[in-house]
């Protein structure tokens, strides 16, 4: 999927909602525990209740790793169903790879050829040859992370350097020389958006993808007022606000409220920036 068909899917569904299948077998509701297969249950009810509200899906392959060979299984299977029935959908490997160039090369025929998605997150600390090899593939996505909503964040990514830059501005601007805004996006956490405005001084036509919204306390306001460009630019994340917001039987539905309310507040930010 290139900028623009995902730019087109965004002004499509008024909404730039991505959702994140973090599938915990031992969160999802009890009643499926009888099914055959669990996991695909789950997630395919997930997918159908939310595909009118969101732009993208991304799974976290730890939670699918967790599960041995059925949960790359399952991971391979949630891929193909997502681009068999909602074709229109980014779908994002959250895998956070990154390694010596032949190694890169490895994981980016992993997840591009042999699964199928559109992205995967990409750590940038051993520099450009570890990211390289994810750039060449016409229509692929590198996620590179630049400054993540967790706390550790502050252990190395806000810190300066000797030239006054921070250490995440500082990868930022070294590494969009690698790739184009068509190729590349950034991991910015909603839980870091008073640094937005600065981030689109450095990248300021670049997707980024948003976590933090919802169980992280985000402020989707601040992101959409800071981060929106006049193509939108965001794809803002929400797994288990979304995913989990009941474990009856009733899940799919709630997780269709949630994902419906996220996409009205992002269509009122749209329509503010005349997208």
């Amino acid at each position: 999927m290139n900028k623009k068909q995902l730019t087109d899917e965004i002004k499509r569904t008024g909404s730039f909602l991505c959702v994140g299948l973090d599938t915990d077998i031992k969160k999802i509701p009890a009643h499926l525990l009888e099914c055959e297969n669990p996991v695909m249950e789950f997630n395919k009810a997930i997918i159908d209740a939310t595909a009118p509200y969101c732009v993208a899906y991304k799974p976290n392959t730890a939670f699918y790793e967790t599960m041995g060979a059925k949960g790359w299984e399952n991971l391979q299977e949630t891929v193909d169903y997502i681009r068999t029935k909602y074709p229109e959908k980014l779908i994002i490997a959250d895998a956070k790879r990154g390694d010596i160039g032949n190694t890169s090369a490895m994981y980016a025929r992993t997840f591009f050829e042999t699964m199928g998605v559109d992205a995967v997150t990409v750590a940038p600390y051993m520099g450009e040859d570890s990211v390289k090899p994810f750039l060449g593939y016409d229509g692929k996505w590198v996620v590179l992370l630049a400054l993540t909503s967790n706390k550790g964040s502050h252990d190395f990514q806000v810190k300066t350097l000797e030239d006054g830059k921070k250490l995440f501005e500082q990868v930022l601007t070294t590494s969009k020389e690698w790739g184009s805004d068509d190729t590349m996006m950034y991991v910015v956490g909603a839980t870091q958006s008073e640094m937005l405005a600065e981030i689109r001084k450095i990248i300021p036509d670049h997707f980024l993808l948003v976590p933090g919204v919802g169980a992280q306390g985000g402020s989707l306001a601040e992101v959409s007022r800071h981060g929106m460009t006049k193509e939108c630019g965001l794809l803002v994340n929400a797994s288990r606000s979304i995913i989990y917001a009941s474990n009856g039987e009733d899940f799919a539905e709630a997780a269709a409220t949630e994902a419906k309310k996220l996409a009205e507040e992002m269509k009122s930010y749209l329509i503010e920036q005349g997208v």
